[in-house]
């Protein structure tokens, strides 16, 4: 029989038809079959015996080798498998009974091996393509048999969900998902009301949604938010409360806060020149465009055009807090002054990599705010229980702590932000750990959202020029060892809980800290700024390029969109006296999450 699909857009969808090989009747009815008046052309429904080759004398020889393919399951492959032998003794002697019910147990093992294969045959081409061969010899051999009757409905059954799954997934490549109905996801469903729980079906379901969240973060990307907003209602149509629209509209919703800050902070930088109000004004009707009614970012942005000339009343050194929409304050912010300085490592510089180099002078014409110490436990937790956000350790399920009993860095199971350097639980004064620099950026639009000012990521030349605080030496100090109390570094005085020390340190230096200490124990630098030179390593916001060769001057965040690796900078607890240098910088993965790394935040003044 040669089978025919409808089209994805109409597939049937009765109620009414034959049931399936159970023999229920109330079952979903398949898609319509046309049966053609010649099938002979289809070489996988028709199968000819191999030749055999049997004489009057080769008749006992025949049946012991029939008998012996058949007990090792050969049935039909070859001249010497059992079904082409026991149809060759039949020519020769219809009346053969041994001939006939050594055929009836072939076909038997036959179907049995059939209904095996079709357990796989709707998600594997290879056992589809076996099924039909097997269906091909049983139609051969017995056309009337009720057992062959039902075995060929089964192949016709995964046959057709077989090339239904295939042009679903056909529809959904050429992007005709089926969000006003038909296409691809059209033809999953059909195939999941047919077959509940059909796993290629069920991935084509999830693909279908997929695509239709990435065409949504598409148009938000593009800053078209009535569109991605269709698209995720779209999305959240086909699979109930799934969760992964619920994060995509955390997500969309994220890009939009992202763009109407971009657009605030480009504006407030507009005002800072003498002809900016126009380009200010175009960039405020861009946001008013974008933004949903009340937002606290468009808010601020009007009211700093409506003052056109001034940002603010701050002045260098100034500590503050921000007022949440929630009730309480966001982190203590300090001031830091505007001012130029040479940023990188020196040619001559021991221990310097080219990555550092080459040494390039950074000018901020503007001031801006930066946290006074890395965001805590407790301020974190304030973020992810007001927005149930769910951070990447938590939901990868583990982390890199450090291992007191081996002494190494190893990963551990149930880590999460909530967890302190060893994977023990952190008291909330302790600088959060295990978040990736997603998470970080995800705080940072919490804190923009609720205060309605340009929270972020400082970029790292931000955070050299905090880190040195008007130095210029090696380190943040200077040049020599570290003066007593400066920071939680690795120094040679320092003793794990089972008495451990470390190999490269700072001689004769202790801090009485192993792993990170409470944010704010160290003295803070010129700037007021605490814990900058050690405790913990810190995410910025630059992607990481191999120099800076062609890096801006302003100190802006030199960021290429969709990059993977990202830039951690400063010391830490466990950095070496290379590492703690004040150039010294790296390359991490974004989803990278340990024990050593954490974050602060900045905001435009």
């Amino acid at each position: 029989m040669l089978l025919t699909l409808p089209w994805l857009a109409a597939c049937s969808r009765d109620a009414a038809g034959p049931g399936d090989a159970k023999g229920a009747t109330d079952a979903v009815r398949m898609p319509s079959v046309t049966v053609s008046g010649d099938d002979s052309s289809v070489e996988e429904l028709n199968w000819r015996p191999p030749a055999v080759a049997l004489a009057p004398e080769g008749v006992a020889d025949a049946h012991r080798r029939a008998a012996a393919a058949l007990s090792d399951g050969r049935l039909f492959d070859t001249a010497d498998d059992a079904i082409p032998l026991y149809l060759a003794l039949l020519r020769l002697d219809p009346a053969d009974a041994r001939a006939r019910r050594g055929l009836d147990r072939s076909l038997d093992r036959l179907l049995e091996q059939g209904r095996q294969t079709l357990r796989h045959a709707e998600d594997r081409t290879e056992s589809l393509r076996r099924a039909r061969q097997i269906a091909a010899v049983a139609r051969t051999v017995a056309p009337g048999d009720t057992a062959v009757a039902t075995y060929l409905a089964r192949v016709d059954e995964a046959d057709q969900l077989t090339r239904l799954n295939v042009a679903s997934e056909r529809a959904l490549r050429e992007g005709r998902l089926g969000e006003a109905g038909g296409g691809a996801l059209a033809g999953f469903r059909e195939v999941l009301k047919w077959i509940p729980g059909q796993p290629r079906a069920l991935q084509g379901v999830a693909a279908v949604e997929s695509a239709m969240i990435r065409r949504a973060e598409e148009a938000a990307h593009g800053s078209d938010f009535a569109t991605a907003r269709r698209w995720l209602d779209h999305a959240a149509q086909v699979r109930q409360d799934a969760q992964t629209v619920a994060d995509a509209r955390v997500r969309v919703e994220a890009i939009r806060l992202a763009r109407i800050v971009e657009l605030r902070d480009a504006g407030v930088r507009d005002l800072v020149t003498p002809l900016g109000l126009k380009d200010a004004r175009i960039k405020l009707a861009e946001v008013l465009r974008i933004a949903e009614p009340g937002n606290r970012v468009a808010a601020d942005f009007r009211q700093r055009i409506d003052l056109a000339t001034h940002y603010g009343l701050f002045r260098p050194g100034q500590a503050f807090t921000d007022a949440l929409h929630n009730g309480g304050r966001g982190p203590e912010m300090v001031v830091v002054p505007h001012g130029g300085f040479l940023m990188g490592a020196g040619d001559d510089e021991v221990d310097a990599a080219d990555a550092e180099k080459p040494a390039h002078y950074v000018r901020f014409d503007r001031g801006f705010a930066m946290a006074r110490h890395p965001v805590t436990v407790g301020e974190f937790r304030r973020f992810v229980e007001a927005t149930q956000y769910r951070p990447r350790a938590t939901r990868r399920g583990h982390s890199i702590v450090y291992d007191e009993r081996s002494g190494n860095f190893v990963r551990r199971s149930g880590v999460d932000w909530r967890s302190d350097y060893a994977g023990q639980p952190a008291s909330d004064d302790m600088p959060v750990l295990h978040v990736s620099v997603y998470d970080a950026e995800a705080y940072a639009e919490w804190l923009a959202g609720q205060t309605g000012h340009g929270y972020r990521l400082p970029s790292e030349a931000e955070y050299e020029y905090a880190l040195r605080a008007g130095q210029q030496g090696r380190y943040a100090w200077g040049n020599g060892q570290p003066p007593r109390g400066v920071a939680n570094l690795t120094g040679g005085n320092d003793r794990s809980p089972s008495g451990r020390t470390w190999n490269n340190a700072f001689v004769g230096y202790g801090d009485g800290y192993w792993g990170p200490a409470p944010v704010g124990r160290f003295r803070a630098n010129a700037f007021g700024l605490k814990d900058l030179d050690g405790n913990t390593s810190e995410w910025v916001g630059d992607c990481w390029h191999a120099s800076y060769r062609r890096a801006p001057a302003d100190g802006a965040a030199w960021f290429n969109p969709g990059c993977r690796s990202r830039v951690v900078r400063g010391g830490s607890w466990a950095s070496s006296p290379a590492q703690a240098r004040a150039a010294w910088r790296s390359s991490s993965d974004s989803d990278m999450t340990n024990a050593r790394v954490g974050f602060r935040v900045v905001r435009g003044i």
